[in-house]
């Protein structure tokens, strides 16, 4: 764990919460994860280890891209975060989410007319959306969106140009539902998000090395 990236991470990412929360508390109905660490079978192939170090109040989107231990993996996350006080949101996959008791879905942007009859069948869950440049940023039954990629990023979206923060910043405002910042965040340059209308952070690689064993 690298203590020094682990606490500029979660403070920015608190700062950003706050500062989303002055703005406009219509747009968040319920209390927002500040940190989101997404998961990834390749580049965070144990990531029970870095979710059991995330501190209290942040969340894992756990991704398993059909992967075939999803099922063991999502049960071990699902133990290591409550443990932590960490909430666990599973992407896409709505069977899996019930079957670990997980608390939200995290929607890849082909899948989101499924936030309708999901909210309603699970009006406790939390569940956000993936958002890029040039698609629109409603909220119909999404408590966030996740806008990518902000910087340079690994993963799906290395093909996708990164926005610049002047972009993201129209963006976020515009938004119906507050906005998350993922791609390429890094203790390096989380700070120029401050500002930026950004509701929190997001990440995949940096979370992992920072918050890791």
């Amino acid at each position: 764990m690298n203590r020094s990236d682990a606490e500029t991470l979660w403070e920015v990412a608190r700062v950003l919460a706050r500062d989303a929360a002055k703005v406009s508390r219509a747009r968040a109905p319920r209390a927002l994860p500040p940190l989101l660490f997404f998961t990834d079978p390749i580049r965070t192939p144990r990531p029970w280890e870095t979710a059991a170090r995330l501190p209290a109040g942040a969340a894992v989107v756990f991704r398993h891209f059909g992967q075939a231990d999803a099922l063991g993996a999502a049960l071990r996350l699902r133990d290591v975060t409550a443990r932590a006080g960490v909430r666990l949101l599973i992407g896409l996959d709505a069977d899996l989410a019930e079957a670990v008791g997980a608390d939200g879905l995290h929607l890849p942007e082909r899948a989101l007319d499924q936030a309708g009859p999901l909210s309603e069948a699970h009006p406790e869950w939390l569940i956000t959306g993936a958002a890029h440049a040039g698609s629109p940023l409603d909220s119909a039954h999404l408590h966030a969106r996740i806008l990518s990629p902000l910087f340079a990023a690994g993963g799906a979206s290395s093909a996708r140009a990164p926005l610049d923060l002047t972009v993201f910043r129209t963006l976020a405002a515009s938004a119906a539902c507050p906005v998350y910042a993922l791609g390429g965040i890094d203790a390096k340059n989380a700070q120029s998000l401050i500002g930026s209308g950004a509701g929190g952070l997001a990440g995949v690689s940096a979370i992992q090395a920072a918050f890791g064993a």
